[in-house]
């Protein structure tokens, strides 16, 4: 869920109880996670930003290699080698209760009505160049963005809920896109919303510019490494009916 702490829903130095898996804000002696730890004993907290463990009240660093599973889960890593292989490999994957799973095949959560952006985000997951292209973090860290840019938010959360989809040390077979529909909720202004049914096409219209747009793409000429995957080849124009122009709001096909 998004990285909120449970009392103040403050997003600064937030910390996971591992014990309840409440958040929480900071560990000093007056922050929520330490009374938390007083009250209930519940002593193990992971720092979700840094990804270290602590043990409260007595707040010191927990080493322990046994819960490097929990930080992968949270913050998946890919290599080139692995993401190469990808559509090679169809060895199921076993969840933390028995279950298996094929890692990129997995359920998306449906928080109210998000179902519109769930079947939009799946199905996008699952076109391999753009897929390999946000597995690989490397490939958009640096992207240079003006002060005060929102847009790239959803560039960093779209590529945070593709590793999430494809892991393969996944604990459940479904994923949360909290996050992801958080960002989605903010950039476009509540045009699309969790709570309100939206129209898929349009959706799909306005993630596409916007991601396209984040990454550096310009209306004509330069293509960004997302959106210029689903154009054709006519001079940096979008074609008439791609689901990334606005135009084919007016003269939509249905299949």
């Amino acid at each position: 869920f998004e990285k909120l702490c449970s009392i103040s829903l403050s997003h600064i130095n937030v910390y996971a109880c591992l014990v309840c898996g409440k958040y929480f804000q900071g560990r000093g002696l007056k922050s929520h996670a330490y009374i938390h730890s007083v009250q209930l004993s519940h002593h193990v907290f992971l720092n979700l930003h840094t990804l270290k463990f602590y043990c409260l009240p007595d707040n010191y660093e927990i080493i322990d290699s046994s819960l490097e599973d929990i930080t992968y889960v949270l913050k998946p890593t890919f290599t080139a080698q692995h993401i190469a292989h990808l559509d090679k490999q169809a060895k199921l994957s076993r969840a933390y209760d028995g279950t298996t799973y094929l890692p990129g095949i997995v359920g998306l959560n449906n928080i109210k009505a998000n179902d519109y952006a769930n079947a939009v985000l799946q199905a996008l997951s699952n076109v391999p160049p753009l897929r390999n292209y946000f597995l690989e973090e490397e490939n958009y860290r640096h992207i240079q963005r003006p002060p005060g840019d929102i847009m790239f938010l959803l560039v960093q959360r779209f590529g945070e809920l593709m590793r999430k989809l494809w892991n393969p040390r996944n604990f459940k077979a479904h994923v949360s896109p909290h996050e992801m529909l958080q960002a989605v909720v903010l950039c476009s202004k509540k045009n699309f919303q969790i709570t309100k049914q939206g129209d898929g096409v349009e959706f799909l219209s306005w993630f596409l510019n916007a991601l396209h747009a984040a990454l550096g793409g310009t209306k004509r000429k330069k293509k960004s490494e997302c959106v210029g995957r689903f154009w054709g080849g006519l001079g940096g124009r979008c074609p008439p009916l791609s689901p990334c122009c606005p135009r084919s709001h007016r003269h939509r096909r249905v299949p």
